[in-house]
């Protein structure tokens, strides 16, 4: 038989079985295939009558004081979801009862402010625990190890704490959201504010952990103030994570001839470093700003230090005093856990409000749907203000809040510790789409 006989044969058998079965019902056969078809943990994970997520933070290491705030804004997220109340009573498309209706459980794991814990507890709740989410982190290290283990294994994550350029520039993936702002946008805010209260031409040098996030923000803010206010970077101490004593790497900045001091050091490591410059004399000649304040930094290193120091942060409580949704996000997080929620909270509590709401627009846990739905660029009302998320980069456009630390006469209380001075709008700051170095892959 030759090959276009066949052809013609083929073609004959495939439409007297079409004939046999009708048309319609061939094609509703390869709908309902399509729509089970597996994507990640899509349709197993979602067969009972609740969905898992996880939650991968840091309890110990140096990060361990923002990991623990990070959990308690998880707990209270689900817990409204589940139950209602809170934010979840303002968004139309959440009911208080679960999302889509199942009920969301979750376990977490302490990724001890490190990539490798971090990728082992991902992977267990997702080949285990069939997880339809993961988030978490606080580290940009663990940020980025995160995004690929969510892209390999095709499932939604919801970055958490991450202020390296990377998560969502070369480091981008399709199944990864980042909603703090990154290094680019945190110093493009505060530029003009650290211009007008410090001046042009300062001489500027940086305490830098040495690792994504770190180079990030010594990259970004020394660009903006050199061309921005004519600032000169004349030097950079390069310190590993979780480092005790800071007395060689202060000396040098000390003896940098600088007058202004950047300290980028993040959590417990700017606690200490923080101290230390003041023993060392360094912030007695030194103005000093940071370009991301950690979450209990003013706190734990006091008023009488952190008094006239700049700096951006993800979100503070006094915007429940002008945002009636931060207000609604800080007394439904006082009221459970007895003191004021710092930003990894806030980052956690409205990330999953906001993921919960695009599952529900996609009227699917099928991960490439929900994606969909937040690449829609659909703005909600946060305790920021309005928010969403770009289709190019999966970078949160969100309000940047810059603050100067208080003196301590004008602290209401203990935790009043820093103020508002300026809330730029997202699309202020975010950077132009082509710039970033991000190529989302496929779906």
């Amino acid at each position: 038989m030759s090959r276009e006989s066949r052809k013609g044969l083929n073609r004959r058998s495939l439409l007297k079985s079409a004939a046999a079965v009708g048309a319609f019902p061939l094609v509703n056969i390869s709908r309902s295939w399509a729509a089970e078809e597996t994507i990640g943990n899509y349709p197993a994970g979602v067969k009972g009558d609740s969905v898992f997520v996880g939650v991968i933070v840091p309890l110990t290491g140096a990060y361990s004081a923002e990991g623990a705030d990070h959990l308690k804004g998880f707990q209270l997220a689900f817990e409204h979801l589940n139950n209602g109340g809170g934010l979840v009573s303002k968004i139309p498309t959440l009911s208080g009862k679960g999302v889509l209706g199942k009920k969301i459980v979750y376990k977490w794991a302490d990724n001890q402010t490190k990539p490798g814990p971090a990728v082992q507890a991902a992977t267990a709740f997702i080949t285990n625990d069939k997880a339809m989410m993961i988030s978490g982190c606080s580290s940009s290290a663990t940020a980025i190890a995160l995004e690929k283990v969510a892209q390999r294994y095709r499932v939604i994550n919801m970055v958490g704490g991450s202020g390296a350029n990377e998560t969502t520039g070369k480091d981008c993936q399709r199944y990864a959201f980042r909603s703090q702002p990154s290094a680019y946008m945190a110093a493009k805010a505060l530029a003009p504010a650290i211009g007008k209260e410090l001046g042009k031409n300062r001489k500027a040098v940086y305490l830098v952990p040495d690792y994504a996030y770190g180079h990030s923000v010594f990259d970004s803010t020394s660009k903006f103030t050199e061309q921005q206010l004519g600032w000169k970077t004349v030097g950079q101490q390069l310190c590993p994570v979780g480092t005790a004593d800071y007395s060689s790497f202060l000396l040098n900045i000390a003896n940098s001839g600088a007058d202004v001091f950047v300290n980028v050091a993040f959590g417990a490591d700017s606690v200490a470093s923080t101290k230390q410059a003041k023993q060392f004399g360094v912030l007695d000649k030194m103005k000093m700003i940071v370009p991301n304040l950690s979450a209990f930094q003013g706190k734990e290193v006091g008023a009488e230090i952190m008094q006239g120091v700049y700096g951006t942060l993800d979100f503070w409580w006094t915007q429940a005093e002008t945002i009636p949704e931060a207000k609604i996000f800080v007394d439904a997080f006082e009221a459970k856990y007895k003191y004021k929620p710092r930003w990894l909270a806030h980052i956690a509590y409205t990330q999953m409000l906001v993921w919960a709401d695009a599952v529900e627009r996609a009227k699917t846990f099928n991960p490439v749907s929900v994606i969909k739905a937040l690449e829609a660029e659909h703005k909600l009302k946060m305790p920021l203000g309005e928010v969403y998320y770009r289709a190019c980069d999966h970078q949160q456009v969100r309000a940047v809040p810059v603050v100067v630390g208080k003196k301590p006469s004008e602290m209401r209380n203990p935790e009043d510790v820093y103020k508002i001075v300026g809330l730029t709008p997202g699309p202020d700051v975010v950077p132009p789409c082509d710039s970033t170095g991000c190529k989302l892959p496929s779906y």
